[in-house]
C-alpha cells in the first residue's frame, strides 16, 4: 500500500527564505504520506523573495533560486521519510528556459523531470523550450513517472513509460481556468485508463496577482485509477473540494492494480498494439533510474 497526498496548492508571497522554508515544511509535515505531489509552476512563489517584476525577471529569479530550494526539499524528504515531487519552475539551460520539476527520495536521491510540450502561452510570451527526455523512476513505492500538465494530454510518453513498467503517474498542473483544469484532469484519467496505472494530479490554486505566471489558478487535486474491478466505477479514488487549498489523500493498492492488468474487465495495457495503427508506432525506450 502507498499513501499518497496531492496538494491543491495556493502559491504564497514569501517575505524571506526562512518564511518560505517554514511554510513548505508545514505542508510536508501535514501530509502524513509516503508520496507527496506539488504542482506545476508552484516554484514561481520564489520570485517574491527578490521582488522581481515582469515575466523575464521573475523567470530569472526563480531559476537562480531553485538550486537552494531543491536542497531544502531534499532535506524535507529525508527528515519526513517521504518521496516528494516539488513544484516545478523555469530553469535556464543552453537551449533556453525549460519547465522542470524535481523529485526527491528519502534516501537523498533526486531526479529532474522536464516538460516536453509547451502550451501556446509558454511558447509566447514565455519562450519555454522542451527539456530532457522523460525517465521512469524505480522507487521503494513502485515505478513512478511524471507528465507535467499539458504533457498529460498526450499518450505516447506515458505509453513508453508503460513499456518500462509504469505504476504511478504524477501530473503537476497549473491552469488559470476551470476548462484548463478539466483538460488536464481528463488527460490524467485517460492515461490511468489506457495505461492501467494510478494518476495523481496536483494543481495550483487561488490568486497571486503579483506574479505574471501565477496570476489566477483554478482546480483541485485528484487521484485516479482505471475504472475496473475493485476500483471506483468512475475511476476517482479521491478528489478535493474545488478551489479549496489543502491535501487530497488516498491509499493505493499496487498489488491489486497489477492483478487487474491480467484479470480485469479489460486489458488495455496489453491490447495497445491492436488499436488501428498501434503496431506501427515505434516509441523511444524510456530510461529507468534506480532511486531505492
Amino acid at each position: 500500500m502507498v499513501r499518497v497526498a496531492a496538494a491543491t496548492y495556493p502559491a504564497g508571497a514569501p517575505e524571506s527564505w526562512s518564511a518560505w522554508e517554514d511554510a513548505v515544511e508545514g505542508w510536508v509535515a501535514d501530509a502524513q504520506a509516503d508520496l507527496l505531489v506539488f504542482p506545476e509552476y508552484g516554484a514561481m512563489e520564489l520570485a517574491h523573495l527578490t521582488r522581481a517584476e515582469g515575466l523575464s525577471d521573475q523567470m530569472a529569479a526563480v531559476s537562480d533560486a531553485l538550486p537552494r530550494a531543491w536542497d531544502h526539499w531534499a532535506t524535507l524528504a529525508q527528515r519526513y521519510g517521504a518521496h516528494i515531487l516539488a513544484p516545478s519552475g523555469p530553469v535556464r539551460e543552453p537551449q533556453g528556459y525549460v519547465n522542470r520539476a524535481m523529485f526527491f527520495a528519502p534516501n537523498g536521491e533526486r531526479q529532474a523531470h522536464d516538460k516536453q510540450v509547451m502550451t501556446p502561452w509558454e511558447r509566447d510570451p514565455m519562450d519555454m523550450r522542451p527539456g530532457a527526455a522523460p525517465v521512469l523512476m524505480e522507487t521503494s513505492l513502485g515505478r513512478i513517472g511524471v507528465q507535467i500538465c499539458y504533457d498529460a494530454e498526450f499518450p505516447f510518453a506515458t505509453r513508453a513509460m508503460v513499456e518500462a513498467g509504469l505504476d504511478l503517474l504524477l501530473v503537476p498542473s497549473q491552469t488559470e481556468t476551470l476548462a484548463g483544469f478539466h483538460r488536464v484532469r481528463i488527460g490524467a484519467q485517460a492515461r490511468a485508463l489506457e495505461a492501467q496505472c494510478f494518476a495523481v494530479q496536483s494543481p495550483t490554486q487561488g490568486v497571486s496577482d503579483w506574479s505574471v505566471v501565477l496570476d489566477e489558478n483554478a482546480g483541485t487535486a485528484g487521484v485516479y485509477a482505471p475504472p475496473d474491478l475493485g476500483f471506483p466505477d468512475d475511476g476517482v479514488v479521491a478528489r478535493g473540494v474545488m478551489n479549496q487549498p489543502g491535501w487530497t489523500r488516498a491509499t493505493l493498492d499496487l498489488a491489486h492494480l497489477r492483478r487487474i492488468r491480467e484479470g480485469g474487465g479489460v486489458q488495455g495495457r496489453a491490447h495497445w498494439p491492436e488499436q488501428f495503427g498501434g503496431d506501427s508506432v515505434a516509441l523511444p525506450r524510456i530510461s529507468v533510474v534506480d532511486m531505492r
